[in-house]
């Protein structure tokens, strides 16, 4: 499929049906996710540093409120730039899987159901990732350049969201992994009759 799409010649596949041992896209994802994650927990702290100041005096520890935010701003930037290879690669072994037919998710969708959502939903959120940066940079550097609380209210509630979203669609990749198999090693030999352990251990 791939050789049409891309006018390849053919690619050796490995048992897990991709060129490369280990898939690439769930490690790319969870630093994606990481980024994210870090980049809101930090303008949230950012936001509330008045109300924990005292505690971090307590504990001797030197911070400034204007320190938080920089951590929110250039992990969100990193999250922007790298979601583009997260994305890029999950279509690269998207289009290199052989999905199930005869099975169903826990949320009663088929494979190739799940895969469509997923690719889809990968483009929307690199969008909004990309959208929330955008965002961010200008807040940081024009809007509130000198205001002490560097992001908006909405901005934080709709990162909160954003990071829900991303737990959703998460779970359809790891289903695609886990349910169904897709570029799971070990389950496309047990469909090929064969022993895994026989076969990884050799």
């Amino acid at each position: 499929m791939i050789a049409l799409l891309l006018n390849l010649p053919e690619l050796p596949l490995g048992a897990n049906e991709l060129p490369y041992s280990i898939p690439i896209h769930p490690q790319l994802v969870h630093l994606t996710l990481g980024l994210v994650i870090i980049a809101i927990a930090f303008d949230l702290a950012g936001t509330f540093f008045p109300l924990g100041k005292p505690m971090l005096k307590f504990l001797g520890l030197p911070t400034i409120r204007s320190g938080f935010y920089d951590v929110g701003w250039y992990n969100l930037l990193a999250a922007a730039i790298v979601t583009f290879f997260t994305v890029a690669v999950g279509f690269f072994e998207l289009m290199l899987a052989t999905p199930p037919t005869d099975q169903l998710s826990d949320w009663g969708l088929s494979a190739k159901t799940t895969m469509i959502l997923h690719g889809l939903g990968g483009i929307l959120l690199l969008a909004a990732i990309v959208g929330m940066a955008v965002w961010r940079g200008f807040q940081q550097y024009r809007w509130r350049k000198n205001h002490p609380r560097k992001v908006q209210w909405i901005y934080l509630i709709i990162g909160l969201v954003l990071l829900g979203l991303l737990y959703l669609h998460g779970t359809l990749g790891a289903h695609l992994g886990d349910k169904f198999g897709i570029h799971n090693t070990a389950t496309h030999l047990l469909r090929r009759g064969e022993n895994p352990n026989e076969r990884l251990l050799k």
